[in-house]
């Protein structure tokens, strides 16, 4: 039996922690011994996880990771609370003087890096110890094991990281997974010196688990809703491109396309500023936010089209997941967007901006043809995919 040892942050509604959870359901317990470290014992998901994994017990000095500073610090995690401070203040510092769009990666480098001597090592010596969510310095710096792994789901070419801090990390690390051949290559243009040590495992995806869900009676508007009907499910956030959507949905309106209603299932840090954009453009009726829910395939399921309108991805969870169910999925060309869908066989990809996003939905809108097309073709895909698996338990064990 090996010892492995997997670590993320919490179980949050996420494309990544819904892929834990589906590894998680699919893993040899029958060959390996599974602990499970989540810095904080908190998200919707939290139910779903394998009881197989043995959860271990919160460490207070990593839930702060997942508490705003001011919680942490009346935690009386005073050096840690100070790193949060310093970190936050030095990216946004870093990210005025370079006009970075999205300085929270780096803030979040800066704080692993400033609160690392103030968190506790991990007793218990692994065979194997899988970092599964960026920045991976829980695994490369506080446990002991005979292999370590990092998994990477995003394209980090698109995401402004301080690379010299990175590499230190990464070499910490015998092999790291990327989630699809797109997101491999993105991650070796970038860190090129690391390309010996990249493997692609893509996410497990459950069908039955999915159609099952689906299938669940929720409080669901779509279904009352005689629109055409756009359906998103995805973290409000400047990678997701939702401003975007919003955008998107006013030239058609303004083209007269009355009866289109865009759903978007999800949170995140730029609720206010989306919501914002929806009432300034008049869309209150029609780009309709539904928030957190543990279950989106009920409304991916009511939906007429999926679109995935992000500015990057890995390899989008919800994209696989909408293809399970047969919907016709649009995505936005974003670098790794072809290794995603096959374009005009079981997707259509569509120029990612703003005109891109709405020329794509009129033409799945006026073409039935086009949209049955997608729609059979999905249907008649297999996307099961547990054999993923034995490459991970390969590396494990070699």
């Amino acid at each position: 039996m090996k010892d492995i040892l997997i670590a993320s942050f919490d179980m949050e509604v996420g494309g990544v922690e819904r892929s834990l959870i589906s590894m998680l359901e699919n893993f040899d317990y029958k060959n390996h011994v599974v602990d499970l470290m989540l810095y904080k014992h908190q998200g919707d998901f939290m139910d779903l996880v394998s009881n197989k994994a043995n959860l271990l017990d919160e460490i207070p000095q990593y839930t702060t990771f997942r508490k705003s500073i001011s919680k942490t610090l009346k935690d009386k995690q005073y050096s840690i609370g100070l790193a949060r401070i310093l970190s936050k203040i030095n990216a946004d510092l870093t990210g005025r003087i370079k006009k970075t769009a999205e300085p929270g990666y780096y803030q979040m480098q800066l704080m692993w890096k400033y609160a690392l001597p103030f968190l506790p090592k991990i007793d218990k010596e692994y065979d194997a110890a899988i970092s599964y969510l960026w920045p991976h310095y829980f695994i490369s710096e506080k446990v002991q094991a005979k292999k370590k792994i990092a998994w990477i789901h995003t394209d980090y070419s698109t995401v402004d990281t301080n690379i010299n801090m990175d590499l230190k990390m990464w070499n910490k690390f015998d092999h790291i997974v990327a989630v699809s051949e797109a997101c491999k290559s993105s991650f070796i243009k970038k860190y090129h010196q690391l390309e010996k040590k990249v493997i692609v495992i893509e996410n497990i995806t459950s069908p039955e688990f999915i159609k099952k869900m689906a299938n669940e009676v929720v409080d669901n508007p779509l279904t009352n809703d005689n629109r055409f009907k756009v359906v998103t499910v995805a973290r409000l956030s400047h990678a997701k491109g939702i401003d975007n959507a919003v955008k998107a949905l006013k030239i058609l309106k303004d083209k007269g396309y009355e009866d289109i209603a865009w759903y978007v299932v999800g949170y995140g840090g730029d609720e206010v500023m989306v919501k914002g954009l929806i009432k300034e453009l008049k869309l209150e009726d029609s780009f309709i936010l539904l928030g957190k829910q543990t279950n989106p395939y009920p409304y991916m399921k009511a939906a007429d089209i999926y679109v995935q309108p992000s500015r990057y991805e890995g390899k989008a969870v919800t994209v696989g997941e909408a293809q399970i169910l047969s919907k016709p999925v649009m995505i936005t060309n974003y670098t790794t967007a072809k290794s995603q869908v096959k374009d005009g066989i079981d997707g259509y990809i569509t120029e990612l901006s703003v005109e891109g996003i709405a020329t794509g939905i009129e033409k799945l809108y006026k073409n039935s043809v086009v949209r049955n097309g997608l729609t059979n073709n999905c249907s008649k895909t297999d996307y099961s995919n547990s054999y993923e698996l034995d490459k991970l338990y390969a590396i494990i064990g070699d």
